[in-house]
């Protein structure tokens, strides 16, 4: 079988990328395709822009980071976009320790809709993007061989089923609402107007700047949002000068609250 293998990601912190890779090689590898793995990294704005489609010849290795539960929002019109032409797909999410309730068949939803054959599908983990304890430097070694082997099954699947089964993976439907988190009183907040702060280390090298998803960080002006911000991370984990931090009570004590009720060790869920 002869396919063209594609790894496309949204990846602020670069945690799903780093999942999404391994498993698209590794089919690569597995198939002996022969070919060049395309990728299409569709985390900065600009490439969101670019209609994207596939053919009966592909296959699609498809990574998004779970917020809250769910798909993010301000991705559903880019994924909605891509045109699947009866191409199969291997629909990942990766969640920060805690869970990720009803993103992963979220995903496989969508991607059916779009004309995609799902044919396999996983739940990893990596980093919260809150904290840099919860699930720290997670996809770490044992998850990468997880993500190995899960590869190698999948090529197995592909290679020896002549009608090759659409996989069904775990999750609710209707979807359940996003994960919302709550103040000491036990009652929800809503944390998606906070934003980060910059304090007085930053040396303004502006690479907070090339690393925003919505591109909201004014280039001018680094202490300044001009768009919104999702709390992916990226400009706190990837600022050399450690300038960049939240202090909302409600967002501090939310991370807080993660970082001690979900410190067990969760383990990807495979699906084929």
């Amino acid at each position: 079988m002869a396919k063209a293998i594609n790894a496309m990601y949204f990846s602020p912190t670069e945690t799903t990328k780093k999942v999404v890779l391994r498993i698209a090689e590794n089919i690569s590898e597995s198939m002996q395709s022969g070919t060049t793995i395309k990728t299409i990294d569709f985390t900065l704005p600009d490439v969101r822009k670019e209609p994207v489609s596939f053919t009966k010849d592909d296959i699609l290795v498809l990574g998004i980071p779970v917020y809250a539960g769910r798909v993010p929002n301000i991705l559903l019109n880019y994924l909605s976009s891509i045109k699947g032409n009866d191409s199969l797909a291997i629909a990942v999410v990766l969640y920060g320790n805690r869970n990720y309730d009803d993103a992963l068949i979220e995903l496989n939803d969508i991607l059916v809709l779009n004309g995609f054959k799902v044919v396999a599908g996983g739940a990893f983990i990596g980093e919260h993007s809150f904290s840099k304890i919860l699930a720290k430097d997670r996809p770490d070694e044992k998850d990468m061989a997880i993500a190995t082997n899960f590869a190698g099954q999948i090529s197995t699947k592909l290679k020896t089923q002549d009608d090759i089964r659409t996989v069904n993976v775990k999750g609710n439907s209707p979807y359940r609402s996003y994960y919302k988190p709550k103040n000491k009183e036990g009652q929800p907040v809503d944390i998606r107007k906070v934003t980060p702060k910059t304090n007085s280390d930053c040396t303004d090298c502006k690479i907070c700047v090339s690393v925003c998803p919505m591109g909201s960080i004014d280039y001018e002006d680094v202490f300044k949002l001009n768009g919104i911000c999702i709390k992916c991370g990226a400009c706190i984990k990837k600022c050399p000068a450690h300038a960049k931090y939240y202090d909302s009570e409600d967002y501090l004590r939310h991370k807080y609250e993660l970082e001690i009720e979900f410190a067990s060790r969760r383990e990807p869920e495979l699906f084929l």
